[in-house]
């Protein structure tokens, strides 16, 4: 069921993800607005999707998500909410006050703000990492949203996160004021890659800066990278659903896996894949045992904890991380094919040549940033 006609919300709308989402919006539905929500929303940004935008009205709705007054206004008339918008903090480079601020209390308020101004649909962009992997590095294989796992989960992050998440899925069938009762989902993306991942911009930066190899992780420690394209349409496909009288009752209050037919492969090799025709280097194997790198983690972060008292050091590797790196953790998208209509729109080599020629695109300009 498409969504013509209907004014959309989403949050986020100038990271990685939202604007892509928005430009797919704008090709694919006749919508009557579009508003983006940010922090910081620049003129180039809404004049990006001019080329896309058709008779759709775009409108920029700059402030902080933590407060309710501008929320309702931006909620005022929409009829779905796509909530992109987080921190994103993998390395504990941000306070806890401040991941639970934008995470959890941000939601929470924009959850309050769509059922007080009668929006029927709220999408909400999770993570895998709300999943695992646990802090044991135990493997899942093609994980589905019934597989269960053991999981204490231990970084801020992912904490905020998974709270967020829940509350988000609690709110599914609140009544509105005007007697519908609100719909909500998640989508717990696997690691986002594409035009526009800043990620793999450091990851070529830190490289470049050590002028050698970046570190191997485990070859078997597979995971299944999914392109920013096919995140944006299960994005599309979970709000056209949730339109749906027939599935709404189906998919609401559930989340689901979004995944794509990358190949399940290490973090490593999807870097070589997608870079080394850029002359991209990783080195052949892990620099020493993995328990080793795992014991020196765990010092350097008790030496960061007593310091922190005087002086905020946040370390480049953590246990978190190296776990995460080295776990095989891969998941398959059945569920929201069957349930959200959802299908990868782009095939693996699109995905690759796309990224490797954004990639190259920006070299340039990066060279000369570590240059000067």
């Amino acid at each position: 069921m498409a969504l013509n006609g209907d004014v959309c919300v989403v949050t986020g709308a100038c990271g990685f993800l939202g604007k892509r989402l928005i430009k797919l919006l704008l090709e694919d539905e006749n919508l009557s607005e579009i508003r983006l929500l940010d922090r910081q929303i620049k003129l180039e940004d809404v004049q990006s999707f001019n080329d896309c935008r058709g008779d759709t009205r775009v409108r920029a709705y700059e402030g902080d998500i933590r407060d309710s007054a501008y929320l309702r206004r931006a909620c005022r008339g929409a009829s779905t909410v796509f909530h992109v918008a987080s921190l994103i903090d993998v390395n504990g480079s941000v306070e806890l006050s401040e991941l639970y601020g934008v995470n959890v209390k941000g939601t929470q308020l924009l959850l309050e703000a769509c059922i007080e101004e009668n929006v029927s649909s709220f999408i909400y962009t999770s993570t895998l990492e709300v999943m695992g992997p646990n802090p044991r590095g135990e493997p899942l294989y093609n994980g589905t949203e019934e597989s269960e796992y053991e999981n204490s989960i231990k970084t801020p992050y992912s904490k905020t996160k998974k709270e967020a998440e829940e509350r988000t899925l609690q709110a599914n069938g609140e009544l509105l004021p005007d007697g519908t009762r609100l719909a909500t989902c998640a989508l717990r993306p696997m690691y986002i890659y594409g035009e526009g991942c800043r990620f793999l911009l450091d990851i070529w930066q830190m490289g470049s800066q050590q002028e050698r190899p970046v570190p191997h992780v485990l070859p078997e420690a597979k995971v299944n990278p999914v392109y920013v394209g096919n995140v944006a349409a299960a994005h599309l496909q979970a709000a056209r659903s949730l339109k749906d009288s027939s599935k709404r009752n189906v998919i609401g209050g559930r989340f689901y896996f979004i995944s794509d037919d990358t190949p399940p492969v290490s973090y490593s090799d999807f870097n070589h894949a997608v870079m080394s025709p850029l002359g991209f280097h990783i080195q052949d194997k892990l620099p020493m045992p993995l328990c080793l790198m795992y014991v020196l983690c765990f010092l350097v972060e008790v030496v960061c904890t007593m310091l922190r008292p005087f002086i905020r050091l946040v370390p480049p590797l953590n246990r978190h991380l190296l776990t995460m790196l080295n776990t095989h953790f891969t998941f398959s998208y059945k569920r929201a094919q069957v349930d959200l209509g959802y299908a990868p729109r782009y095939t693996w080599q699109e995905a690759r040549k796309s990224t490797t020629e954004w990639l190259a695109g920006q070299l340039p300009a990066l060279r000369e940033k570590l240059e000067t």
